[in-house]
């Protein structure tokens, strides 16, 4: 059941890769606990725009902000323009992600460094831009990391998807050590083959029949209930959680 309360009203929670899949899901289920969500985006303002309208349906207050998470500059700057529009940042969602799939004897450097870019440099450039208003929030601040089943299992064919992820757990123990001093927490939510456009792309019919022979619950899990874990982890009742990761598997990993 999505969580209905307002026990976000008045914090303000930036989602990087807002427009679309989980980071979508993220927008609407802190607009709905009363959040002012801004919905980062690197191409597709038409989808941001989608998001902020459904993060209002729901209850909440939304912009969008356009940048690139793979770019230092373009982070910084955002970042610094987004807590003066908005008084501050109290929640930082690091959800921009890349799949590129394939054989390392076959991968080639430029995938290789678009992945560690995206999916774990991204969240690095993110924390690092947003950390000075995270630690003024106090304990209000809160930032979850989305990793992946993969980044703890392993998995053919995704070596640097895997080692992305992988890395994005070592960073979330480090930054809960740091920020905790002012009571910031920092997790990571680890979803498992969740039901997204990426995951249509990348998971053809038979394999997706192979996969829920894996699953224990059987069916691949739906957006909505990585969003209401992460919503769970950006609110008042889990401020003594700090530097887990959450699976949101199914019990495919346990």
């Amino acid at each position: 059941m999505a969580i209905v309360d307002r026990a976000l009203e008045g914090r303000v929670a930036l989602v990087t890769g807002g427009s679309r899949g989980i980071g979508r899901a993220i927008c609407e289920a802190l607009g709905r606990r009363g959040a002012t969500v801004v919905v980062n985006y690197a191409a597709r303002e038409d989808a941001a725009r989608e998001t902020a309208a459904l993060v209002e349906a729901a209850g909440g207050k939304a912009v969008t902000s356009k940048f690139d998470v793979s770019k230092s500059d373009q982070v910084t700057e955002a970042i610094k323009q987004l807590g003066k529009d908005q008084g501050g940042l109290d929640i930082l969602i690091n959800n921009a992600g890349v799949a590129i799939n394939g054989l390392v004897m076959r991968f080639k450097d430029e995938q290789w460094a678009q992945t560690l870019d995206i999916n774990l440099a991204g969240a690095f450039y993110c924390t690092r831009a947003a950390s000075m208003l995270l630690l003024k929030a106090k304990e209000r601040g809160r930032v979850v990391n989305l990793t992946s089943v993969v980044g703890e299992s392993g998995n053919g064919g995704q070596a640097a998807y895997a080692a992305s992820k992988a890395g994005m757990i070592g960073l979330t123990k480090a930054l809960a050590q740091e920020l905790s001093g002012r009571g910031v927490t920092v997790n990571a939510v680890s979803p498992g083959f969740i039901e997204t456009d990426m995951t249509a792309e990348h998971l053809p019919e038979a394999a997706r029949a192979a996969l829920l022979t894996k699953i224990p619950l059987g069916r691949i899990g739906a957006a909505t209930e990585v969003a209401d874990c992460v919503s769970f982890l950006c609110g008042p009742e889990a401020g003594y959680i700090t530097g887990q990761v959450l699976r949101v598997n199914g019990g495919m990993l346990m």
